[in-house]
């Protein structure tokens, strides 16, 4: 039977519903309201408009007015808007952009009008022309405009939800000064607290000025100040107010629709309303939870698709019903991706829910594959049967797709005990064999299990008042960069042989290390030693040190949007510019290049003098600070630019330490492995080591010999077992196989044109770096004799010795690493 469904909106959930529709009948007459010019848009791809990311407006409209009408035969009636909705008649009144009313009958009517944003009645908004707010084409184009034409040079976010991060980076993007404003202790509301403060950082570091715990009071002189409730006086050109959305529900509830506690329309499974012949989906709506089965709001793009095909089906009878959100979500900060789903600690708080949490630091793909990234992973789930609740991480390349397994898992009804069964793709320039989400279910299943008790990172300071033990296992040049107050350090290698210097046996014993794997391990060695009430710290201290630094930015000043308008952070007063400035280009090195650049460049300065260096490593940001506080140099200027670090030093009075002068803060490096990818990695912390001035010495024993081998062979007397042994094994650095992914050198090739790409120095490169920087290789004269390679086989300048030379110099090291 022929009917006409009236569908009132279009973007998502209503252009989806009418596609549906038509795919599912080619008679009914399909007739789409829509009150704005454009009927389907990438709403979620404005900011990126405004911070031409997108330089291509068109390409923000998925379907044009005339595009939909022709390939699906509807009937869109842009610029024109229902008025009024006449249950009774079957009617809804219409008034067009030219003022004309009319009315327009229907069988099935669909209601998708969306959300508005909500605009408070701050004192001062009427007279202020530089205010605006974002949500559809229209308002894309005044910003866009009003840059253009107005030029800008500060800017005030008041909100940080997603819409006002993303403003705040794409004005930035655009060179304004930003500030972003919030009530709240944070920003990006569905992650908790210690997670939204690296986000903080992130926008800290690339020149975001945040003022959080403040809500705005008025708008003075026309807009070009914005006064806080706490008495700031912000100087902005342009404001963007991105507080938030409100259901639109003024139609519905017109129509005597149940509008629920929420103040969105209330529907059934199949998106229908209290009446049966008006159905309702999208942003206007109430959906139910799928983590508690509570009713509540999610206006995102997945659910408002879904629900337009799931009120198609309905209406032609088809089996289907929506069965309620995760509210799944990601959003892109500057450099980082930061994902959730599900509930946070807030939400189950606020449920009163039991719950139990933990926090997992893991790269994204694996650590010896080029431009592998650190992220890090919160898992939220129920203390009495492991029910996932929620989950959220933030990292880079590869983060959400954590997350939609988590989704995928929770949907599936999967539990804690499940997630390190889940058999996920693995290559190493996608993933590690154990997934990130496999080892999120472990960490889990060992708090799920009581078998490695553990505390939060918002507890610790409670424990160092109480005078707590807290023991940090990390490395003591890791100790140095920073810890905890109050903690004790003794390495985790060392653990063993220092059991008799910690307390008793029974006393609650706090274990921290940098992200909370080494905890972990130092954990089960004290419980299998007989420490009876033994914590691991969540998350380790690098939670710990993001969660508890203030990002707040107050300033109490006029102006001071300005002050970091270059995604700069001034660390002292900036020098007498008539200083001599050596100027290094570190882009394209992979951690520790640049601060080798830095060290080699410092030693050939005179004090006083500046150094400017810039990279592409992103850890460089965070490094150079600490080396220079080891080194007695002074970090003048720190900032972003783009993709680039610029760091100014200044050198400091004393000779930076020389690598050869340092006492027990020396390095030892056992390389046993002939694989090539543990050669690189000892190579790395080599370099590294030495540029933080200290004695490194590598000892070479049995399969590490063959790093030291001569690429060419040497006539050598030798017997038939040493030539074989000979033949059998690599000859020289640039012959080590992978460890893993070998592939018969095909794995090997391949990374290899990675790290060549990426200008990741090789094998050879990173060895002969660390003999300039003065870095021992020591060939254990055993391992020689065992494995028949004689002296003359291997390179120059290398020394020779046996366990005892291996003793005293891990006497004086205080890192030693066995490789």
């Amino acid at each position: 039977m022929k009917r006409k469904i009236v569908i009132i909106g279009g973007v998502a959930g209503g252009a989806t519903a009418a596609a549906k529709l038509r795919r599912l009948s080619e008679q009914d007459d399909i007739i789409v309201f829509e009150k704005d010019e454009y009927i389907s848009f990438a709403n979620c791809g404005l900011p990126y408009y405004i911070g031409e990311v997108i330089t291509d407006r068109n390409k923000l409209l998925v379907q044009t007015v005339e595009g939909m009408n022709k390939r699906f035969n509807l009937d869109i009636r842009n610029l024109t808007e229902v008025i009024k909705i006449d249950r009774e008649k079957k009617e809804v009144l219409v008034k067009k952009s030219t003022g004309v009313e009319y009315t327009e009958s229907y069988d099935v009517l669909i209601l998708s009008p969306g959300a508005s944003p909500i605009v408070p009645p701050i004192p001062g908004l009427k007279e202020s022309n530089n205010v605006f707010i974002l949500r559809n084409i229209p308002h894309t184009d005044a910003i866009y405009n009003f840059i253009k034409q107005k030029q800008p040079k500060k800017a005030t976010v008041i909100g940080g939800g997603f819409i006002g991060v993303e403003m705040a980076e794409n004005l930035r993007e655009r060179g304004l000064a930003v500030t972003l404003i919030d009530m709240a202790d944070q920003v990006l509301a569905p992650v908790d607290y210690e997670m939204a403060q690296i986000v903080h950082e992130e926008l800290t570091r690339h020149g975001v000025r945040l003022i959080l715990k403040d809500g705005v009071k008025s708008f003075l002189d026309n807009g070009k100040f914005v006064e806080t409730a706490s008495g700031l006086k912000i100087e902005s050109d342009l404001i963007i107010l991105a507080i938030g959305v409100n259901a639109e529900t003024k139609l519905a509830k017109e129509a005597g629709l149940q509008i629920g506690d929420l103040r969105a329309i209330v529907v059934d499974e199949q998106m229908r309303t209290n009446d049966p012949n008006i159905y309702a989906l999208g942003d206007a709506i109430e959906v139910r939870s799928r983590v508690n089965g509570a009713q509540t709001k999610i206006p995102l793009a997945w659910p408002a698709n879904r629900q337009g095909v799931v009120v198609a089906n309905a209406i032609h009878g088809i089996e289907d019903k929506y069965p309620g959100s995760l509210g799944t979500a990601v959003a892109k900060v500057f450099d980082l991706t930061v994902a959730s789903t599900g509930f946070n600690e807030r939400l189950c708080k606020f449920y009163g829910m039991e719950y139990k949490t933990v926090h997992v630091n893991r790269n994204n793909h694996a650590s010896y594959y080029p431009g592998a990234t650190s992220m890090i992973l919160k898992l939220i789930f129920s203390p009495s049967d492991g029910t996932i609740y929620g989950a959220q991480a933030i990292g880079q390349e590869g983060t959400e797709k954590r997350i939609d397994v988590i989704a995928t898992a929770m949907t599936g009804s999967l539990k804690v005990r499940d997630l390190p069964d889940l058999e996920l793709s693995y290559a190493p320039p996608y993933s590690s064999a154990k997934d990130p989400v496999n080892i999120l279910g472990y960490v889990a299943l060992h708090v799920l299990d009581n078998e490695i008790p553990s505390i939060q990172w918002h507890q610790i300071d409670d424990v160092v008042k109480s005078g707590g033990y807290l023991l940090d296992v990390r490395t003591p040049l890791e100790f140095d960069l920073g810890h905890i107050p109050g903690s004790v350090n003794f390495e985790l290698d060392e653990l063993r042989s220092n059991l008799d210097k910690l307390p008793a046996k029974d006393t609650p014993v706090y274990v921290t290390c940098q992200v909370g794997h080494r905890g972990y391990l130092a954990v089960r060695i004290l419980q299998e030693n007989g420490f009876t009430n033994v914590f691991n710290v969540d998350g380790g201290y690098r939670l710990y040190e993001v969660a508890t630094h203030d990002f707040n930015n107050p300033m109490g000043i006029t102006g001071a949007a300005e002050a970091q308008h270059v995604d700069e952070q001034v660390i002292t007063a900036l020098p007498d510019t008539n200083l001599e400035v050596i100027r290094v280009d570190a882009c394209g090195l992979q951690c520790p290049g640049p601060i080798l650049e830095t060290y080699k460049a410092m030693e050939k300065m005179l004090p006083n003098q500046l150094l400017r260096i810039e990279a592409s490593d992103f850890g460089f940001y965070s490094d150079v600070s600490k080396w220079a506080e080891k080194t007695g140099n002074t970090v003048v200027d720190l900032k972003m630019e783009g993709k680039k670090v610029l760091a100014t030093l200044k050198k400091g009075q004393e000779k930076v330490s020389s690598p050869l002068s340092a006492s027990r803060e020396n390095a030892t490096i056992v390389l046993f492995s002939g694989e090539l990818d543990k050669a690189l990695a000892a190579m790395v912390i080599a370099n590294g080591a030495a540029a933080m001035g200290k004695k490194v010495s590598i000892f070479c024993t049995f399969w590490g010999l063959n790093a030291l081998r001569k690429d060419q062979s040497v006539n050598v007397e030798k017997t038939f077992v040493e030539n074989m042994f000979g033949m059998m094994m690599p000859r020289g650095a640039e012959k080590l196989p992978l460890s893993r992914m070998q592939m018969g050198g095909a794995g090997k090739a391949m990374m290899m044109k990675v790290m060549k790409d990426k200008n990741v120095d090789s094998l050879p490169s990173l060895m002969k770096q660390a003999r300039e920087m003065g870095v021992s290789f020591i060939a254990c004269t055993m391992s020689m004799d065992v494995m028949g390679i004689k002296r003359e086989e291997l390179i120059d300048g290398i020394e020779f010795g046996g366990v005892a030379t291996y003793l005293a110099e891990s006497e004086d090291a205080g890192l030693t690493l066995f490789i």
